[in-house]
């Protein structure tokens, strides 16, 4: 990582803090979809962002340039920064009023790194890497092909981390145009990000995917090994926007803030409980991080009462493979994730069959979404006695007894019987813990054959910190 970067910057502020940053390597074609979806998600939004950017040469600022001239029309100021190539300054693009280009010096750090910080007060978002180096690419030696590049680094939607990056690029302009550094620094100021809204989130998380797929799609490599790793890179980040999305979701309810990360470590535990397979523990833990977006508790599903998705030790590869009412959730645009759609659409189903979207009863309804339609009650009657005077135990079997008044009305009565020995163990001592996820490294919640591969897709122990 070169000193004095921004990038680098920002790891050392974190460093000793109590939300680390947890970086990896992208490949260029996922940064250009990346990049691509987060600035045409400014030309469908009216929020007028602040955006700043870093080419780091002047010839990627002109294959964008044209691009940019559209953004500038939804934009309050656009700066760009990258060393000077012939043609930097004289295309039209930085002439508009809004637009203010940054010549980095060629000895710069900053001139080796790539960048998208877009500020608004409806949302936020960025893309922060820079290059690895050549000795970083060790004995394959530089890729033959420019989409093959790799970057270290990382995106995020995060308001207060993208606030922070703001105000480093903020201080390096500073070192080369004080008067435009005071501008972006009145800009940030009057920007109050917040935490975007279910629907505008959404939107964006839509867009991010599809162009990850797009990009996907236009993959053109001579062998099949570069093509497989590129699509690791672009799965991982599919992965990655969902559940970005989730946290800030989470974060948004100051009331109840670790809701999903305490549902997946309950559901893991009782799916080990019911002697699940593997397979399936990994769906359910995803599910769980996942089942608070709001788009997908609304969702649709064209299963009908009378069709079992009962769990059969014989039928991993076929259970909860039903298909999905087209644009129904943000979900179903990536196929490898319509199973755990299935069972976030499902987990408002009742037991007596007078829930919702289907109508669904009994084994009727998707296992993992009777998991998590108990589980998520029962965290959330737990949070909400925790600043009472009760005992832990208390606490528990509270929840517990208020759950079990929905029993073969609400929810299933053998599941509740699980959930009578899980909290029982609870009371004697048992600790779960809450892992805060990885988001950089979610590709393994997919596919265990990947798992092997995960150096491929998240490189981050192999680059220099």
């Amino acid at each position: 990582m070169l000193e004095g970067s921004i990038l680098q910057q920002l790891k050392t502020t974190h460093n000793h803090s109590t939300r680390p940053i947890r970086f990896g390597v992208y490949y260029k074609n996922t940064l250009v979809s990346l990049c691509h979806a987060l600035e045409d998600h400014i030309l469908s939004d009216d929020s007028t962002p602040l955006v700043i950017t870093a080419f780091q040469r002047g010839k990627w600022y002109l294959q964008e340039a044209d691009r940019y001239a559209d953004i500038a029309k939804y934009s309050r100021e656009i700066v760009i920064m990258a060393s000077s190539d012939t043609g930097f300054v004289e295309h039209p693009t930085s002439q508009l009023p809004n637009v203010d280009l940054v010549a980095l010096d060629t000895s710069d750090p900053v001139a080796q790194e790539w960048h998208l910080i877009i500020l608004s007060s409806k949302y936020t978002a960025m893309v922060l890497c820079q290059e690895i180096s050549e000795a970083d690419y060790g004995e394959a030696g530089l890729p033959a092909s420019d989409i093959e590049r790799k970057f270290y680094g990382l995106w995020t939607f995060e308001p207060e981390l993208v606030k922070e990056t703001a105000e480093l690029a903020i201080a390096h302009i500073q070192q080369y145009n004080p008067e435009l550094a005071q501008k972006l620094t009145t800009y940030k100021q009057e920007i109050v990000p917040a935490i975007a809204k279910p629907e505008n989130l959404s939107a964006v998380v839509s867009r991010v995917v599809d162009y990850l797929q797009i990009g996907q799609d236009n993959l053109t490599i001579p062998t099949a090994l570069r093509q497989q790793s590129l699509d690791r890179n672009l799965v991982s980040n599919e992965i990655q926007a969902f559940l970005r999305m989730a946290q800030l979701m989470d974060i948004a309810d100051v009331n109840n803030p670790l809701a999903a990360a305490e549902v997946v470590v309950l559901a893991e535990t009782m799916g080990q409980l019911l002697d699940l397979p593997a397979w399936q523990i990994k769906r359910l833990r995803l599910a769980g991080l996942l089942h608070r977006i709001d788009p997908l508790q609304k969702a649709e599903s064209i299963l009908t009462p009378g069709t079992s998705t009962r769990y059969h030790e014989d039928a991993s590869n076929t259970a909860l493979s039903c298909p999905l009412v087209p644009g129904a959730q943000v979900l179903r645009t990536m196929p490898r994730l319509r199973a755990v759609a299935q069972i976030i659409t499902h987990q408002t189903e009742w037991w007596n069959g007078t829930g919702e979207p289907a109508g669904l009863a009994g084994d009727e309804i998707p296992l993992e979404s009777r998991i998590l339609a108990l589980l998520a009650d029962f965290q959330w009657r737990v949070n909400q006695q925790k600043s009472s005077n009760q005992s832990r135990e208390q606490i528990f079997t509270q929840a517990l007894d208020e759950c079990r008044q929905q029993q073969s009305t609400r929810f299933d009565p053998k599941l509740l019987d699980t959930l009578a020995l899980l909290v029982m163990g609870l009371q004697q001592g048992l600790d779960l813990p809450i892992m805060i996820p990885k988001v950089s490294t979610g590709i393994w919640l997919l596919d265990s054959q990947w798992d092997s591969h995960s150096k491929t897709s998240e490189e981050i122990s192999s680059y220099p910190k």
